[in-house]
């Protein structure tokens, strides 16, 4: 990459900024929950609207949208006119209504913000240090079905928000060559065993995560109206020697791998590569740091590698696409298809050696 010089006071501002950080994400927070976003927008034909008429509509004082407005200003997330009314800026409007801005926001918000404080902690020790802030668990997926509502909402929007947009490229992949038996590792809350059994009539999908994840799947599974296609197995990647029933014809794991450390991947591979028939196929959806088209992307994910670390399991994180090949090529796979689906995600399909 190449390094392109930055006059000092450029740096200094820079630095200052993210030195506040915390302040304006919190002034964001507010601003959103207060509705002062959504009435600054309602105002953008009327020429802006002014502090005291906002702290009037919304019953707040004048002070404290005017901290809040000060260094939103600052932040150039909100302009001030010369006769004192706000409008939003672009980057104001996308802070305010922009749906992945907004699932990112609440993600950090109420998952990981308390627990980013630990993250010192969490790099010494290998360890989620700021997993304690939500609950008692070695690892967040332990705790995923008895996360305080807000908090697991958030945790599962932001999980399934970038895997919607492609949902139908891959199932449209998946049953290309019409499997008969799909097993569905970190089945999370079901919805792929939904989609795919509504996609194809005859499919048997099997279930596999931890028993709490189970048993929401499988609530929404039933409620679906799949119970008679679509089993399920227990399973603790984290224990002694892990292994799957035999007899797949393909395994389906989306975003589920970077969950993982290398050491456990291959382990989970190798588990694969054992229960997967022989003309069958290991798929493998995610998200790598290294095939983003936009600066913007491969920093998402880089900020993800971070939750990992210091809230899910103290090891894993959004891996370059290199890294789980030469795993794959470890676990005695073999790529036999390597697509692009969607803006964001990549699909491995792997077969034995």
């Amino acid at each position: 990459m190449t390094k392109k010089p930055i006059r000092a006071i450029d740096a200094v501002e820079e630095a200052e900024r993210i030195a506040f950080a915390p302040f304006v994400f919190q002034a964001v927070v507010a601003l959103r929950k207060l509705g002062i976003f959504n009435l600054i927008f309602q105002f953008r034909k009327k020429g802006g609207i002014s502090i005291e008429k906002l702290a009037e509509e919304l019953e707040l004082s004048v002070y404290g949208i005017g901290v809040l407005l000060e260094i939103a200003e600052s932040y150039r997330i909100v302009d001030q006119d010369d006769s004192g009314n706000f409008e939003l800026t672009t980057t104001g409007y996308f802070l305010a209504f922009d749906r992945t801005v907004d699932v990112n926001i609440n993600f950090t918000q109420d998952v990981c913000y308390k627990g980013l404080f630990h993250l010192t902690d969490a790099i010494k020790t290998g360890k989620p240090s700021g997993l304690k802030e939500l609950g008692n668990w070695n690892t967040i997926y332990e705790g995923l079905s008895v996360l305080p509502k807000d908090v697991q909402k958030a945790w599962f929007e932001f999980d399934h928000h970038y895997s919607d947009d492609v949902f139908q490229e891959a199932l449209e992949f998946v049953f290309r060559n019409n499997p008969k038996t799909i097993y569905d590792v970190g089945a999370n809350t079901g919805k792929f065993a939904i989609s795919g059994s509504k996609y194809n009539d005859s499919v048997t999908i099997k279930m596999v995560d931890l028993p709490g994840q189970l048993r929401i799947a499988r609530a929404n599974v039933e409620a679906a109206g799949f119970g008679n296609r679509v089993t399920h197995h227990e399973i603790d990647w984290l224990s002694e020697n892990p292994q799957l029933p035999k007899g797949a014809d393909a395994i389906w794991m989306s975003q589920f791998l970077d969950c993982f450390s290398e050491d456990e991947i291959l382990t989970i591979l190798k588990a694969c590569a054992d229960a997967v028939n022989d003309d069958g196929e290991v798929l493998i959806m995610e998200t790598f740091t290294d095939r983003q088209r936009f600066d913007n992307a491969k920093f998402v994910l880089e900020a993800t590698s971070l939750y990992f670390t210091v809230m899910a399991n103290g090891n894993s994180k959004m891996y370059p696409s290199k890294v789980l090949i030469r795993l794959i090529e470890k676990a005695g796979l073999a790529i036999t298809e390597d697509i692009q689906v969607g803006e964001y995600h990549t699909i491995l399909a792997c077969k034995k050696k």
